[in-house]
């Protein structure tokens, strides 16, 4: 029964046409709260956040929930995200959190995920769908980090905060999933905003960018 990986029925991985509009498209931007930054080996999730953007607006939809880690809140993870162990105790496991996540995305019909340092959060996924012994594939991803790298190459690394305060976009509650989903939402369509002046006005265009960095790296 567990010698091999449960794929969950995620619908949302088909490819979309190249020549997509951005302006066409919907995307969720999400965020993790974990006990820490070791998710490969002890460290686990305790909060997932997201939003619905759609048509380069952010919307009033939003999902927040907790995940209970089996596991003691460290308590400077508590002096960062105010999340405390009452918060999880009755939460759903990681693996039903995603789930919930996954459903989510699947009644907003969206295209992409969107984060900022993205591949973190991607990973808490992976791994606590690795340890329930599931898989997913999941959809095309974009990290704001990235994409304001292409816009400013030369600006040094700067607090998700500092970028939103750098592009004029507002700032919600910091280090909780919700409120880091929405300050990168808001980010995200600001970014677009520039990225399309510049000519960068579909699918095709924001994967060229993305793919650029990977060859650079």
């Amino acid at each position: 029964m567990f010698g091999r990986k449960k794929r969950l029925p995620y619908t949302l991985s088909e490819s979309l046409q190249l020549s997509t509009k951005l302006t066409d498209m919907s995307f969720t931007v999400f965020d993790t709260e974990t006990t820490g930054f070791a998710i490969e080996t002890h460290d686990r999730l305790i909060e997932i956040g997201a939003v619905h953007v759609e048509q380069m607006e952010v919307t009033d939809k939003t999902f927040q929930t907790f995940a209970n880690p089996s596991r003691e809140i460290p308590a400077h993870i508590t002096t960062l995200t105010s999340i405390e162990q009452h918060h999880v105790k009755d939460a759903p496991n990681s693996l039903e959190a995603i789930k919930n996540y996954f459903q989510f995305v699947e009644d907003n019909n969206s295209n992409c995920w969107v984060g900022h340092h993205l591949t973190f959060d991607t990973m808490v996924i992976k791994k606590e769908l690795h340890r329930a012994k599931h898989s997913v594939e999941l959809p095309s991803t974009f990290d704001t980090y990235e994409l304001i790298e292409h816009i400013m190459p030369k600006l040094k690394a700067l607090d998700l905060e500092e970028y939103a305060k750098l592009f004029g976009t507002k700032i919600f509650e910091r280090h909780r999933a919700l409120g880091d989903a929405l300050t990168t939402a808001h980010l995200f369509v600001e970014i677009i905003k520039r990225l399309e002046r510049k000519g960068i006005t579909t699918l095709a265009d924001l994967l060229r960018i993305k793919n650029k960095r990977l060859i650079l790296l």
